[in-house]
């Protein structure tokens, strides 16, 4: 565990509440993303292809347990309208125009 203080890699977009429902795609993304930052590869080894996949695997199925058990209230969120706020703080982190 941690200090307390947050942990985050950038790359893992939130994937819950949204409409259309993420897909196994996306999770699996998510799951190879997770695996490579915690493992520091970002492809293996042959010695640890076997390891790596597995984890790749079990990652993928947490999260999507995780995400067909969350429940909400809130509307679900629109992901042009997502994307288009990503691309406004990545304009402003950057210094750079944010495309239309």
């Amino acid at each position: 565990m941690t200090d307390g203080a947050p942990i985050m890699c950038r790359n893992i977009k939130t994937l819950f509440n949204f409409d259309p429902a993420a897909t196994d795609d996306e999770v699996s993304a998510a799951a190879l993303q997770f695996v490579r930052k915690l493992s520091g590869f970002n492809t293996p080894s042959k010695a640890n292809k076997a390891a790596f996949d597995a984890a790749c695997e079990e990652v993928f199925q947490a999260g999507r347990r995780l995400l067909d058990s969350l429940e909400t209230q809130a509307p679900p969120r629109d992901r042009e309208v997502e994307a288009a706020k990503a691309r406004a703080r990545s304009a402003e982190r950057f210094g750079v125009k944010a495309p239309a």
